[in-house]
């Protein structure tokens, strides 16, 4: 019989394979139909539904230019036993260019039976759009809204 990891632990695995960029592992932390919403992605919201979408999307992300690494993670416990929240930075390279940055990230978690079932992230946009040289897209995209 395995025993459940705790919503804490469960996250704390999560970003301990986003860091070492074992990406088999951080897929399996979700649930089978886990919902991870990037609401500020440059320069489109993004809403990925179920673990082969996430899958996918870590896929075509392989290929990006960018290396995002968390760093001085803190988890945060929540008055809810299923809500966990983490604080921490990206450090990112942009491959192409050489190009490093720091961007701040909160993402809030829902965990059930040991597993992510939701995830929502508050990274720092703006900075990354301005690093990216894409901020007056992000601009033109919030102003369209």
């Amino acid at each position: 019989m395995s025993v459940l990891a705790s919503p804490r632990e469960a996250i704390e695995r999560h970003l301990d394979a986003l860091a070492g960029r074992n990406w088999t592992e951080f897929v399996d932390q979700y649930a089978d139909d886990a919902v991870v919403e990037i609401p500020f992605a440059v320069t489109t919201p993004r809403r990925l539904a179920g673990r082969a979408e996430i899958q996918a999307h870590l896929d075509r992300a392989a290929g990006s230019p960018l290396v995002l690494r968390p760093a001085n993670i803190v988890v945060y416990t929540t008055g809810d036993p299923e809500m966990i929240i983490a604080e921490f930075d990206y450090h990112v390279t942009i491959t192409t260019t050489g190009q490093t940055f720091t961007v701040p990230n909160i993402q809030v978690f829902r965990v059930r039976a040991g597993k992510i079932v939701s995830t929502r992230d508050y990274h720092d946009h703006v900075s990354l759009a301005a690093a990216l040289g894409q901020l007056p897209a992000l601009v033109s995209a919030a102003t369209a809204a």
